[in-house]
């Protein structure tokens, strides 16, 4: 599988967002790399682009996943950009980060891939499994013993949970208002449509 390993912050900097939910980066006033000033206004493409880039790095994909969940949702009736937000949302891994069962996505994507996750009492080792309305989502109750985990869910606890979900329960699909407001979905839209 493969998967990002480099440095998380140069990241969120060259994106110039909190890309892995950490908020541990330093804004400055240029992107990293050796000679990277200010070369006047970025092009439409590279808004768009790096708004793309953005969101696929938040969510942990690559461009494959990323263009299939693009192609999955233009084939579906509605605002592509919303649907897209929402199949980004359900996915597994990101319930259970949005749970506050772990601390990040990666760390929610590592649980799952490793077994830890339940989804109506059975294990999926999926982490873009879709989960759909009424899924009960909880980790395994050996793992959920563990101190490291204790200490994750204490640390979380004050941390809110989204609307569309209730206890362990995907209760809704999120809609636009509940999602993330700093992401762009248009500019995606309109990158994926040249």
């Amino acid at each position: 599988m493969a998967r990002y390993t480099g440095p998380k912050w140069k990241i969120s900097r060259r994106e110039n967002a909190d890309v892995f939910g950490d908020d541990k980066w330093r804004k400055r006033p240029y992107p990293p790399g050796q000679h990277t000033m200010s070369k006047g206004r970025p092009s439409n493409y590279a808004v768009q682009f790096r708004e793309k880039q953005k969101v696929k790095r938040m969510y942990g994909l690559l461009e494959k996943q990323f263009r299939n969940l693009y192609n999955k949702a233009t084939r579906k009736t509605g605002n592509t950009g919303t649907i897209l937000l929402q199949l980004l949302e359900m996915r597994l891994d990101n319930v259970v980060y949005r749970l506050g069962l772990a601390n990040s996505r990666n760390q929610a994507r590592q649980f799952v891939t490793h077994g830890h996750v339940t989804v109506n009492g059975n294990k999926v080792t999926i982490p873009s499994y879709n989960v759909s309305i009424d899924d009960t989502v909880e980790l395994s109750t050996k793992f959920s013993k563990n101190e490291a985990v204790k200490l994750i869910k204490a640390e979380n606890k004050s941390n809110p949970v989204p609307e569309w979900l209730q206890g362990n329960k995907v209760k809704s699909v999120p809609t636009r208002d509940m999602m993330d407001g700093s992401i762009k979905e248009q500019l995606i839209i309109e990158l994926y449509s040249r």
